[in-house]
Parts: structure tokens; sequence; C-alpha cells
């Protein structure tokens, strides 16, 4: 499985931005997709999951509301939908996948990771 991240940028604040992570498999199949981001000095956390199977999508607290994932299965591309963007928000997004029935919200579960596209949200 390999994961191409794209549409970061600069956006001030109550801005919006979608990133989109187009997905590419030898042989399709299932996967468990998600958002993370890293801010500097910080460690690496979840923003957004979509389960294959059709369990609700999870967010973390601070964007939920704000930030919404969803995908398009006949383009293999997850979204996210980035909202009412605040300066906390800014930081390295990365897309990330697993084919495995492993819990959903566990960062370490995730064995499929896309480059950073940075989002930069000025006050």
């Amino acid at each position: 499985v390999q994961l191409q991240a794209s549409g970061g940028g600069l956006v001030q604040a109550g801005g919006s931005l979608r990133l989109s992570c187009a997905v590419s498999q030898r042989t399709p199949s299932a996967y468990d997709a998600g958002w993370f981001r890293q801010a500097p000095g910080k460690q690496r956390e979840l923003v957004a999951v979509m389960p294959w199977r059709g369990d609700r999508q999870r967010y973390s607290g601070s964007v939920r509301g704000r930030f919404t994932i969803s995908r398009n299965q006949a383009k293999d591309t997850v979204y996210l939908q980035m909202n009412n963007l605040r300066p906390e928000d800014t930081a390295v997004y990365y897309c990330a996948a697993k084919t495995d029935s492993s819990n959903v919200d566990r960062i370490d579960n995730y064995n499929y990771w896309g480059q950073e596209t940075l989002v930069t949200v000025s006050s």
C-alpha cells in the first residue's frame, strides 16, 4: 500500500483546507485509514480515522465538529476537510492506513504512511 498526501498550505485562522490522500495498492484490499498530525515539540497524535467496515468515524476532541474525514472508494482517496482552522492546528499532517483488524485508535497499529504535508494557520 502506498499513500500520497497533498493539500497542505498556509491559511488564516477561521479558514478551510482539504487534505487528500491517494491510496495505491498492488492488490486491492480493505484498509482502515486515518489522519494524524505532529506539531513542533509534540508527539504525533490521531486526528481522525475512517474504519473500512463502516464503523463510525472517530475524531480527536480538539477537531470534532470542525474536521471531517471521508473516503471516495472509486478514486481510492481519503480526505480530511478542515474548517474553522485555528493556529493550534498548525502541524505536519500524515495519512496512514492499516490492513489488519487491530484497533483503529492506536497510532502504532498503522503500518503504511504517506509523506507529510504541512498545514500552517496564521492568527
